[in-house]
């Protein structure tokens, strides 16, 4: 399964910048990687590290913006078309990483 995390957040003001790198940084520290710009997604092995990584999210979601969670499938997931440029690093090593940490 891969949880995706598109989001959009204000950045006008001093604590909009803050807010918008807290929740960056907690991405970044949970182990998702970069689709696009603030689309981010991370690989889960079942509906339960899905639901325990949505809890995480609540946490430290941000007061302000539009902050929004898929679940998919792998198999959707590796359906997604990519129309045009081509993935990133991280994206094409994610599934190597995960193998290595279980």
């Amino acid at each position: 399964m891969r949880l995706i995390v598109m989001y959009d957040l204000p950045t006008q003001t001093k604590s909009d910048l803050q807010a918008y790198s807290k929740f960056h940084r907690q991405l970044l520290n949970n182990g998702y990687v970069m689709i696009q710009y603030s689309v981010y997604a991370k690989l889960c092995m079942n509906y339960d590290i899905v639901a325990k990584n949505i809890k995480k999210l609540e946490l430290h979601k941000p007061s302000k913006g539009n902050v929004r969670i898929l679940s998919v499938t792998e198999k959707q997931y590796e359906a997604m078309k990519l129309l045009t440029g081509e993935k990133n690093w991280d994206e094409e090593n994610e599934k190597i990483d995960f193998v290595m940490e279980l």
